[in-house]
C-alpha cells in the first residue's frame, strides 16, 4: 500500500521549489493534495501542478491564499475541509527572504519576513489542529532552515523567523502529543530552488559547496523525501524534532 494512501495533505507555498516537490511526492504516495500559491503570476504554474498531481490518480486543488494573512488562512482551511473532508497532514512551507545587513535592514523588511515565515506557521497550525484534534491524528511539518540553527551574517530576520519556527514546533509537539498529533521541523541547507538561484553558479557556488561535506546543494526531492517520512506511519514515534537536511553543512 502507498505510504499516504487516501490521506489529505495541505502544503503552503507549493507552486514551485520545495513545496512543489513535496506536493508531487505526496501525490505519488497516494495522498490527495491541496496547496497554496500567493501571486497571480503563479496561477498558470499552479494549474499545471494540479494536472501533474491528478495524473497520480488523486484529488488535487490549488488555492490562491496568503499564509501571512490570518483571515485568509481561516478561509483557506474552511475551504479545504469543505472540499476534502479532513486534513491529515499540514506542511508549512511558505517562506521568503529579504536579506540585509542589520545596519541597513528596515523595520518593514524585518516585519515582512517574520510575518511570512513565522506568523504564518502559527496561523495555519491554529486552523488545522481543530480537525486533527477531532480525528485524534495528524502530522504537522514546519519548514525551518539550518540558518535558524546557525545564524548567518546578513540574514538576521530570516534566521530569527526560522529559529522561531523551531521553538514553536517543539511547543506544539508537547501541547498536542496527547491527541496523537505530531509536529516536527525540517531544516534544509542550501537547496536548488529559485530562492537560491544566485548561489548556484560560478565562484559563489564553489564557495558554498566547499563547506558542505557531501559537496553539493540539496534538491527539492531531498526535502520531500523527509516530509514523506514524517507524514507517514514510518514517523509515528517522532515528534518535536528538527531534522537537518543539509548535506552536513551544520556540523
Amino acid at each position: 500500500m502507498q505510504l499516504l494512501h487516501d490521506k489529505v495533505a495541505l502544503v503552503t507555498g507549493a507552486a514551485r521549489g520545495i513545496g512543489e516537490g513535496v506536493a508531487l511526492k505526496f501525490a505519488a504516495a497516494g495522498a490527495h493534495v491541496a496547496f497554496t500559491y500567493v501571486s497571480d503570476s503563479s496561477a498558470e504554474r499552479a494549474l499545471a501542478l494540479v494536472q501533474k498531481l491528478e495524473a497520480f490518480g488523486v484529488k488535487a486543488r490549488a488555492y490562491q491564499s496568503n499564509a501571512a494573512d490570518y483571515a485568509a488562512c481561516e478561509t483557506l482551511v474552511a475551504a479545504v475541509l469543505a472540499e476534502f473532508g479532513t486534513i491529515d497532514v499540514l506542511v508549512n512551507n511558505a517562506g521568503i527572504s529579504k536579506d540585509n545587513l542589520l545596519m541597513r535592514m528596515t523595520p518593514e523588511q524585518w516585519d515582512t519576513v517574520i510575518q511570512t515565515n513565522l506568523n504564518s506557521v502559527f496561523y495555519m497550525t491554529k486552523q488545522v489542529i481543530k480537525p486533527m484534534m477531532k480525528a485524534r491524528s495528524g502530522s504537522i511539518i514546519n519548514m525551518s532552515s539550518v540558518i535558524g540553527e546557525m545564524g548567518n551574517a546578513g540574514q538576521g530576520s530570516y534566521a530569527a523567523s526560522k529559529a522561531g519556527v523551531i521553538g514553536f514546533t517543539k511547543s506544539v509537539a508537547k501541547e498536542l502529543g496527547s491527541r496523537n498529533i505530531r509536529c516536527n521541523a525540517i531544516a534544509p541547507g542550501f537547496v536548488e530552488t529559485d530562492m537560491t538561484s544566485y548561489l548556484q553558479a560560478g565562484d559563489a557556488a564553489d564557495k558554498y559547496k566547499a563547506g558542505i561535506p557531501l559537496g553539493r546543494f540539496g534538491t527539492a526531492d531531498d526535502i520531500a523525501n523527509t516530509c514523506l517520512f514524517l507524514a507517514s506511519n514510518m514517523g509515528n514515534y517522532i515528534t518535536g524534532q528538527v531534522i537537518s537536511v543539509c548535506g552536513g553543512l551544520n556540523i
